[in-house]
């Protein structure tokens, strides 16, 4: 469940990352005359549709096929197994950050981008990740994750809560915001509202909380799964069950319920990066009341974010890198940031007012460009360490939550000793 949740991102150095070429003309020495066909293989929502148009209106020599996954999982599993056979990949291929590490371990499979043109083009931990232990970058950075609170302003009104966003931002703590306030405040709104869900899933309200641990599953230094004897992963595995038993809609996110339950005043509020917001506003089309708050439980955090690959199997690996540079570019990573709400990673685009300066008419007008600029600066410049396994770990702690969150097969000591098997028997 999680794996498709994190995958929902993506978007988005200039076009001189492509040569001597301007970003605006859409020009580089990726482009040729001879007519060819690129395909990009994305997943969920990365806001490339009108994108793509643009970039063949550019380039009237090259078609782009544009294939879309429906989950962050199904690209993975596609991924995987075309890499393994050698034949069939995109020319350019998407990929999420918590199965980027599995994929570094393969980059030889992938073009080197490396050039001094997009040196210092994304935020540094962004890079950070897709450079491989050779100093490769494999991959240009989309999007990221920078989270806030979504809410339903009208649900909190009839359980008698603030409705302002900086109202609301202040009764979560403000600066000072804990996840035991974030829960205080559900225990409220449950009891006022006559035991209605607080939040989604204890599934997603996990993982905003475990992306805040510097590392929870892997030494950095040796790989070596830690998950099993670190006290941080048990004690928010707890706290979060304890919470959801009254606070949670007990939904798995993407489900076919999930989905259905914005129509229905399914709950409160969840844990929204960036890219979530395009979803919330495709899930909950006609209903009123969404707004954001510039606010989150431990200061910032970082939820998903997405990178574009070129694989080696590519018959047009430089148009392939072309493309993918303009998609990246900071015009572009706002365009994509305006339809679907896929949060830009360069540093150029952070810092411009075109991004500030956007509103969310759906989530009542509110600043969100100034409101995800300010939770991006929240982050911690170290992010959570991930390695190889992380993928493997969080997948099966995700299954763990949703034994006693949403199927209500196990309680939470029995899930926990099936997580902490499934996580034994990695590298056996």
């Amino acid at each position: 469940m999680w794996a498709a949740a994190a995958g929902v991102t993506g978007i988005a150095l200039l076009a001189s990352a492509c040569g001597s070429s301007d970003a605006g003309s859409g020009e580089s020495s990726g482009s040729s005359d001879e007519k060819i066909t690129l395909t990009v293989a994305t997943f969920n929502e990365f806001g490339y549709e009108d994108l793509v148009k643009e970039y063949m209106e550019l380039h009237p020599n090259i078609t782009v096929e544009h294939k879309k996954a429906a989950t962050s999982n199904d690209a993975r599993d596609n991924l995987n197994t075309r890499l393994a056979a050698g034949s069939g990949l995109s020319d350019i291929e998407a990929i999420e950050v918590d199965w980027l590490p599995e994929l570094l371990q393969y980059s030889d499979k992938f073009v080197d981008l490396t050039s001094d043109d997009v040196e210092g083009r994304w935020l540094p931990w962004k890079t950070k990740q897709a450079t491989d232990a050779d100093g490769r970058l494999i991959a240009y950075g989309t999007d990221i994750g920078p989270e806030v609170i979504a809410y339903r302003s009208d649900l909190f009104a009839a359980a008698g809560l603030p409705t302002d966003r900086a109202e609301v931002a202040k009764l979560f703590g403000g600066a000072d915001a804990t996840w035991d306030k974030y829960f205080e405040v559900g225990d409220t709104y449950v009891a006022n509202s006559g035991g209605k869900p607080f939040f989604d899933s204890a599934g997603a309200t996990y993982q905003g909380m475990i992306n805040q641990v510097e590392a929870a599953y892997e030494d950095p230094k040796t790989n070596e799964v830690i998950a099993a004897d670190n006290a941080d992963v048990k004690d928010i595995y707890n706290q979060v069950l304890a919470a959801a038993a009254t606070q949670s809609a007990h939904l798995g996110q993407w489900s076919d319920d999930w989905t259905a339950s914005f129509q229905t005043d399914g709950f409160a509020t969840m844990l929204a990066p960036g890219w979530m917001l395009g979803v919330i506003e495709g899930n909950a089309k006609g209903v009123t009341g969404w707004d954001i708050a510039d606010v989150f439980p431990g200061g910032g955090g970082n939820w998903g974010g997405s990178f574009l690959t070129v694989p080696t199997q590519s018959a047009h690996p430089e148009e392939a890198k072309a493309l993918a540079a303009w998609l990246t570019a900071p015009e572009q990573q706002i365009k994509a940031f305006k339809a679907k709400g896929t949060f830009p990673s360069q540093k150029e685009a952070l810092s411009s007012p075109d991004l500030t300066s956007v509103t969310n008419a759906f989530f009542n007008n509110a600043p969100s460009g100034e409101i995800l600029a300010n939770r991006a600066n929240a982050i911690s410049d170290t992010p959570p360490f991930k390695g190889p396994n992380y993928f493997a770990v969080n997948d099966a702690m995700q299954s763990a939550l949703t034994r006693v969150d949403v199927d209500k097969t196990d309680d939470a000591a029995a899930s926990w000793d099936k997580f902490l098997e499934a996580v034994n028997t990695l590298g056996s």
